[in-house]
This record gives C-alpha cells, sequence and structure tokens, in this order.
C-alpha cells in the first residue's frame, strides 16, 4: 500500500446511513493502517468508566486524582479487554506507535503508570478496545460512502467535547452531517 493511500492519521465520520450501532455517528482515529487491514480508536463514545475505575482493576495506588476524574472511551468493538491511550508527543514510552507528528498510540502499562503520578501527557484519551478492519475491508467500506474522511487534528482528538466531535470533525471538511441523507449512493 503506498502512503499516498494509507489512512493513517485520518479521522473517519460515519455517515449518516450507518447502519452498524458500534460507529453510528461515531469518529474514529485510523492509527495503522496497511496492506494487512487497519486499526482505528473512537475518539467520541465516553463510557460510564473515568480513569479511576481503570486504575483500581489495574491495582494503581494514589493516583493523581484531576488525572483519575478523566473520562475512558469505547475505543471499538474489537479486543475491549485492552487499553489504548492516544497522547500528544511530550513523553516517549515503551510501546508506542507515531500516528502523525502530533498524536501518538501507546499499548504499554508504563504510560498509565505515568498519568497516574502526575507525569503523565499533557494531553490524552484512554480507549478500552479498537476498531478493526481485515485487509482491503476498509478500502471497500470506503467505496460503499459509509465514512467521510479528514486530516485528524489534535485540538479534535483531545480538546472538542465528546457530543460535538461527529460534527466538527465533518464540519473541517465543509460539512453539516445534519443535512446529508443517511441513503448512500454515487452519482
Amino acid at each position: 500500500m503506498s502512503s499516498d493511500s494509507s489512512l493513517i492519521n485520518q479521522l473517519l465520520i460515519a455517515m449518516p446511513g450507518m447502519q452498524d450501532p458500534n460507529f453510528s455517528t461515531t469518529v474514529t482515529l485510523i492509527c495503522e493502517h496497511n496492506d494487512d487491514g487497519a486499526l482505528g480508536i473512537i475518539i467520541n463514545r465516553p463510557l460510564d468508566l473515568k480513569l479511576s475505575g481503570l486504575f483500581d482493576q489495574l491495582s494503581v495506588a494514589d493516583a493523581d486524582p484531576v488525572v483519575a476524574a478523566a473520562p475512558v472511551v469505547s475505543g471499538g468493538p474489537v479486543g475491549t479487554e485492552r487499553g489504548f491511550v492516544l497522547h500528544d508527543f511530550e513523553h516517549s514510552y515503551e510501546n508506542t506507535l507515531a500516528v502523525s507528528d502530533d498524536i501518538q498510540l501507546t499499548l504499554s502499562r508504563d504510560v498509565i503508570d505515568s498519568m497516574a503520578s502526575g507525569d503523565g501527557p499533557r494531553k490524552s484519551l484512554v480507549a478500552v478496545g479498537y476498531a478493526g478492519w481485515e485487509a482491503g475491508q476498509l478500502e471497500e467500506e470506503m467505496l460503499a460512502n459509509a465514512w467521510l474522511n479528514v486530516d485528524a487534528t489534535p485540538e479534535l482528538v483531545f480538546d472538542t467535547p465528546f457530543a460535538d466531535r461527529w460534527d466538527s470533525a465533518a464540519r473541517l471538511l465543509g460539512v453539516d452531517i445534519a443535512s446529508i441523507s443517511p441513503d448512500a449512493g454515487h452519482a
């Protein structure tokens, strides 16, 4: 796959006609995309879980109370027993993948420990689970008009309120997502 066709660091914006309840009205940051498939993190589905609950599950003691109050999102329907941390480039961790010049994805426990102690990244988003596509699957969905895509921005990933991310991501394209027909098609 050429770097021109890769969707890494793209936000996938679910079209209004998306039938799959796992992805309806979602915004997904693509973190990895190659000939084997794609991996993304849904960034606008907060759970009824705060980092304090995750810290408790991991037996992290004396967590920074401000960090512990941060929400956790459902990153997707796959691997829901695993945690993923999207964060800025301020720190380096054991198992980290660069998504862009501004966003990294870390899969290792050291980032959680760093966050709990108050020494973690300035900007972060913790997700449980991920969205995954087999080889060619995401490309087929793009051709079927299931998704809009736009370059990710750290502001949208880390700072925009969850409830506004779907509309805000579409506005990056100059699109009012509410005005798009739920019926997909080709002209």
